[in-house]
Formats: C-alpha cells, structure tokens, sequence
C-alpha cells in the first residue's frame, strides 16, 4: 500500500469512489434533496474546489488502484475519510487517518480534530479515540453525529 498527496490526475477515481460509498453509508438515511445536494457537492468539481480552498488530500494506492482517501479541512476537521469496501477492515482508514492527522500537526494544527461523522462510521472514529459532542444532527438533509478528538 502506497500512501500518497493526492494528484489531479486522481480527482476522478476520488470523486467517483466518494459517489459510490456515499450513496451505500451516507445518503441512503437522507430525504432526496439532501442526497442529491451532498452528492452534488462532492463531485469532481466539489473536489477541485476543496483542494482550491485549501483542503488537503491523500490518497491509498494498493496495486495501482485507488483504494481510499482522506481530507483534512483548517488542519483540524476530518472532512473526508473514504474506503472502497474491498478494502474493508485491513488498516488502511487507520493509515490514512494516521497519515492526514501527522501532516495536519506539521502545518500548524495543535492536534485537536473534530469530524462530522456518518452514523455508519461512527465506530471507526470512536476506534481512532473520538468522542461524540453532541446528539445526531441533520444539515441540509444529511444526518451526521459530530465528534471531536482532543490530543493530550
């Protein structure tokens, strides 16, 4: 496995990945304008306008294959974190979660990250040491439980 920055040449298979996993774990539980909204947002454009606004992206490679991806929004917000499912339970949300949460902290972060959490995904971040701040929230019609993690 290859952990790496994101190229452009990628934004494709990031964007296509994210539709994918999102409509299995993410959207299904949203009414139809929520969905579409979210699902709008995260297309290859959404992607090119995160990374112009600063977001920072890598990306795991397994065989030449994009296997995952992660974006850290202010070097603090977990704003992506996605895993094809033949990946699944092998480690690689861990390394690139590991990887995004490093290189947040070398560019100024101070370790604190929150995380707009997916309910599906909850356990992974709960396994990564965040905690839920609050209740399940609804934005624009995406359900999502706010977590935070506070480095010592």
């Amino acid at each position: 496995m290859l952990i790496r920055p994101l190229e452009a040449a990628d934004i494709p298979a990031v964007a296509g990945l994210l539709r994918e996993l999102a409509r299995e774990y993410i959207v299904h539980e949203s009414p139809p304008e929520g969905a579409s909204t979210f699902l709008a947002e995260n297309d290859e454009m959404g992607v090119r306008g995160f990374l112009a606004r600063g977001h920072v992206y890598h990306v795991a490679v397994v065989d030449g294959e994009l296997a995952g991806f992660v974006a850290i929004r202010d070097n603090s917000h977990l704003f992506h974190l996605f895993v094809g499912k033949r990946w699944h339970r092998r480690g690689i949300a861990r390394v690139l979660w590991e990887t995004a949460r490093e290189a947040a902290i070398a560019a100024g972060g101070d370790g604190v990250f929150t995380v707009n959490s997916s309910n599906f995904a909850v356990p992974v971040y709960e396994a990564f040491g965040f905690t839920r701040v609050g209740p399940t929230q609804c934005a624009k019609g995406l359900y999502f439980n706010p977590m935070r993690l506070d480095e010592a």
